[in-house]
């Protein structure tokens, strides 16, 4: 089999906020030196705290925009490699990660976007994966992928000129939900998204829907839901009540609140739209 994609091929597209030095890779990389490997660094910051790269294989843009959204459409148009990989600054990588999304993509080379797996910090898997490749990702496999998990082409992204939503994610009007909205614009446009579940690197459980109240959680799902979905809207409210009921993470009393705000959220996204 001819490899279409090789070392170097790969480039880490990392989102970060206020820094002043490259100190922080040196941990997210504990088996080599993070200038082993093709990292585009989006810095949100000031104009007095830049930081600088003497490495040739470490580029750095100094945004002073805020929003995660904007730093991930900041990084991925910038990106110069054949496969794109997002990530955050607070993540650890697995030794022979590269390794493993290439051989991903020259074993799949129909899929446009390979959606890889993670671990905790103390070598649990952060959620249920599938036992084995999924070639065909459904709607809610989808809206349970993290936004590290996500990897591309980036020929396709340039193509598509499929962005981020900015209205959804951290530092944003509705704090969660972009990268399903992301994968979901390109299920939309008939692009290929599989999941390979083979551990990539470690990260903590902590998400920013923990951080959110039952009442924030549906305000960001109503918007979210009518971003997605031009007639799935209640039907994905109530599969999202159902399910949320059956784990314990709402209370019966609590329905008509997680309803309402549902609600709110999906009026102000139409409002905001306009």
């Amino acid at each position: 089999m001819i490899k279409e994609f090789i070392k170097g091929d790969l480039e880490i597209v990392l989102s970060t906020m206020n820094r002043d030095s490259l100190d922080f890779l040196i941990p997210m990389f504990p088996f080599s030196h993070f200038s082993n490997f093709s990292i585009l660094i989006v810095n949100q910051t000031q104009p007095d705290k830049l930081v600088v790269s003497n490495y040739p294989s470490i580029r750095i843009v100094n945004s002073f925009e805020k929003g995660l959204s904007k730093s991930r459409n900041t990084g991925i148009k910038n990106a110069k490699g054949k496969i794109v990989l997002i990530a955050d600054d607070d993540e650890v990588f697995k030794e022979g990660f590269e390794n493993t999304i290439l051989e991903a993509y020259n074993k799949y080379p129909e899929a446009v976007s390979i959606c890889f797996a993670l671990e905790d910090f103390n070598g649990f898997l952060l959620k249920k994966y599938p036992s084995k490749t999924k070639l065909q990702l459904s709607f809610l496999d989808i809206c349970s992928i993290l936004s590290i998990e996500i990897s591309f082409k980036k020929a396709t992204f340039d193509q598509l000129n499929s962005m981020f939503d900015t209205n959804f994610g951290l530092g944003s009007p509705f704090m969660m939900g972009e990268e399903a909205i992301f994968l979901s614009d390109w299920k939309q446009q008939k692009q290929i998204v599989i999941s390979v579940p083979k551990v990539i690197a470690s990260h903590s459980r902590l998400s920013t829907d923990d951080k959110l109240n039952f009442k924030q959680r549906y305000y960001v799902q109503g918007a979210f839901l009518t971003r997605v979905s031009k007639h799935g809207y209640y039907k994905g409210v109530f599969l999202k009540l159902f399910f949320d009921l059956k784990q314990n993470k709402i209370k019966i009393k609590q329905l008509y609140a997680a309803l309402k705000s549902a609600n709110k959220g999906k009026i102000d996204f139409i409002q905001m739209k306009k």
